[in-house]
């Protein structure tokens, strides 16, 4: 497999309050695909795009009720049938930024969904396992009885296995390691990590995290993080600081802290990854894992929410939870 390049790549746009406004989004994200593709020519291939989680909705609003009334879409849509388009003139792979998805499959819930995007056009969709509770109140696929897609879809593609995961996911590495195991060798963080857990010292958990998943997994790491201002996506500061990560941890390359537009790419040596990955013996820690030893992987903690996605719920829920917990 040739080496090639990925990107990935900040946005700052003002919230959105109506599913009308994702067009221009769209597009201009459709623009960067372009730019980056054409303006790396001369020097490598750019093959896989990613972009931030709230691209092209914020969920600005607090019930799922005006989510879906106001904001909701279903994927696939007319903007992934964009990048499709993309895809297929210049031979990319596209990770959208979310979109807040509707689904008659599951009436009456709301998603914080990303698409993998090629030539054909959706190949997979990732519904956010984890989401930020108690303010989210978009459905995980552990809330949903009878829940029948793959919670953990893994794309086998000419650039290699990907999979993808959302913004709070990572905190669980019980989510990306299941990720690796289903066969990801990319895996894509699409985010919206705010200050003062992003970029920057004394906590920088964006950097300390995606590192840690990297060398956990043996794994690239593309991390698209979410660069509107302020003023564009109030109560919090959103400071960018993309990445891509290799297998053993090293940033191969990182945009400057700070809100706004930026695009960083870095190589993707898929033949080499797994060279590694066959040829390790110390330090290749899916191999070493001894999960029957952790009986907490099979118990309960935060039940599920069914189709009742509120605050109130969220929070009775983690309190509920926390009451389970070991002092």
């Amino acid at each position: 497999m040739d080496l090639y390049y990925a990107a990935a790549c900040q946005t700052d746009f003002p919230a959105p309050a109506d599913r009308n406004e994702i067009a221009a989004r769209t597009k201009r994200m459709c623009e960067m695909v372009e730019q980056t593709i054409i303006g790396y020519e001369p020097f490598f291939d750019v093959r896989l795009l990613a972009f931030p989680e709230f691209a092209h909705t914020v969920p600005v609003y607090q019930t799922v009720k005006e989510l879906r009334s106001r904001l909701a879409v279903p994927v696939p849509n007319e903007h992934t049938d964009a990048y499709a388009r993309l895809a297929r003139k210049y031979g990319c792979w596209i990770q959208t930024g979310t979109f807040i998805e509707s689904d008659p499959k599951y009436p009456g819930v709301v998603f914080n969904t990303t698409a993998l995007v090629g030539a054909e056009g959706v190949i997979f969709k990732y519904r956010k396992v984890n989401p930020w509770i108690p303010w989210e109140v978009h459905a995980s696929p552990h809330d949903i009885p009878d829940y029948d897609d793959d919670p953990f879809p893994v794309a086998d593609t000419e650039i290699g296995r990907i999979g993808a995961a959302i913004c709070y996911d990572w905190l669980f590495p019980e989510t990306i390691r299941q990720i690796a195991f289903n066969g990801a060798e990319i895996i894509v963080r699409i985010s919206a990590y705010m200050d003062p857990w992003g970029t920057a010292a004394p906590m920088d958990w964006w950097t300390l995290v995606n590192r840690t998943r990297a060398i956990e997994n043996t794994a690239y790491v593309v991390a698209s993080n979410q660069a509107a201002s302020m003023v564009n996506y109030p109560p919090f500061g959103w400071p960018g600081g993309s990445m891509v990560v290799d297998y053993d941890g090293r940033i191969l390359a990182q945009a400057d802290p700070g809100p706004g537009e930026k695009v960083v790419v870095a190589p993707i040596n898929v033949d080499t990854l797994r060279t590694e990955r066959e040829r390790r013996m110390g330090h290749d820690l899916r191999s070493h894992l001894r999960s029957e030893i952790h009986p907490y992987l099979n118990q309960q903690h935060l039940e599920p929410a069914g189709f009742d996605q509120s605050i109130d719920n969220n929070n009775e829920r983690i309190r509920n939870a926390k009451r389970q917990l070991t002092r």
